[in-house]
């Protein structure tokens, strides 16, 4: 590690959740891919995750083996980056599956130089708070853990407060990914950092991709105890349009540093969270999310279809319609101009 990813998260980061890039043979086309990242680096993303729930859990089924390819050809672009004297973003891994299946993602992930192991606990619905605490200190002693709280809706599990008392304990926890779509939930994580006294070591992200400057503008604070705030986010969002979200990412910081929120800036908020809805399909229960990013994608150039793995995965009925509705009613929130004079480049 030739940084302090600690005090790197604590800045607060603009971190895309990266898409995967397919032909219609759904393989991967890694020149799409690299442009992604490409694009990402360019666009100033201060970090990257790859392997997520955007990248597709499937990618870690033995008949696709995309996961360590995956990681490998992101990792790749990120050091071009650097060695073109690019500034270091931070690179976060997706980790998944049981503590045997997390452990070797984990050690895959630190030996392709990634600093931080985004810990999913989707499929372990069986398991005892006890039972997930053990498994994410197993993985924290391998790579760095943030920490995720990720929405029932898409394969998520509801998480007690009990378990985030337990969680902020865990002295490799570097992070927390707040995605429960939920206020009542959010509260819960953000308020068991607070009474554990860990604001200070542990940086809160935003995953709410249906909250996210709002996440980022508030101030949370439970009874005397110190203020927290949200620095940044890991969202599947900002694989769109990302030129513009880290300038509204900026927006935000600056707003919480000066204390004065611009009405605009609220504005913009239920605007994002407008085509957010439309983009993931929450009026389906998010069943044409990844299809919907891809769709966003594949109209500035980046991919040449929406096709996912499951060849069941795909737009659901109406989403298309509701896409060209936000499209058209927020042309500032995309960042079409900037992708189109850069994107050749990308792609070369």
């Amino acid at each position: 590690m030739t940084f302090d990813v600690r005090a790197r998260l604590r800045d607060g980061l603009v971190i895309p959740a990266h898409p995967l890039a397919l032909t219609a043979a759904r393989k991967l086309d890694e020149r799409r891919q690299r442009a992604l990242t490409r694009y990402y680096l360019s666009a100033g993303a201060s970090g990257i995750a790859v392997g997520v729930h955007t990248t597709q859990f499937a990618i870690r089924d033995p008949d696709v083996g995309l996961f360590a390819p995956v990681l490998e050809l992101a990792a790749t672009v990120m050091d071009e980056h650097e060695a073109a004297g690019g500034r270091a973003p931070v690179r976060v891994a997706g980790i998944l599956g049981g503590t045997t299946q997390a452990s070797a993602e984990a050690a895959v992930a630190r030996d392709c130089g990634y600093q931080v192991g985004l810990v999913s606990l989707a499929g372990l619905h069986g398991w005892s708070i006890e039972q997930l605490i053990d498994h994410v200190r197993s993985v924290g002693e391998i790579i760095p853990v943030m920490a995720f709280y990720l929405q029932p809706a898409v394969g998520g599990r509801d998480l007690p407060f009990a378990f985030w008392q337990q969680l902020v304990q865990i002295e490799s926890v570097v992070a927390i990914k707040i995605a429960p779509f939920d206020r009542y939930s959010t509260l819960d994580v953000i308020r068991a950092v607070a009474e554990a006294g860990r604001g200070d070591e542990i940086a809160l992200y935003t995953g709410n991709d249906d909250h996210i400057l709002l996440d980022l503008l508030t101030p949370f604070q439970f009874g005397s105890g110190r203020m927290l705030q949200l620095v940044g986010g890991v969202l599947g969002q900002w694989a769109l349009w990302t030129h513009c979200a880290v300038a509204l990412h900026a927006e935000c910081r600056a707003a919480v540093s000066t204390g004065a929120i611009p009405r605009q800036l609220l504005q913009t908020a239920a605007e994002l969270t407008d085509a957010n809805g439309a983009i993931f399909d929450a009026a389906n229960g998010y069943g044409g999310c990844i299809a919907g990013i891809h769709e966003v994608l594949r109209r500035q150039g980046f991919l040449e279809g929406t096709w996912c793995l499951d060849p069941d995965e795909g737009l659901s009925p109406g989403q298309l319609e509701e896409i060209d509705r936000v499209l058209a009613a927020y042309p500032h929130l995309a960042d079409d101009t900037y992708v189109t004079e850069h994107l050749d480049g990308w792609l070369a």
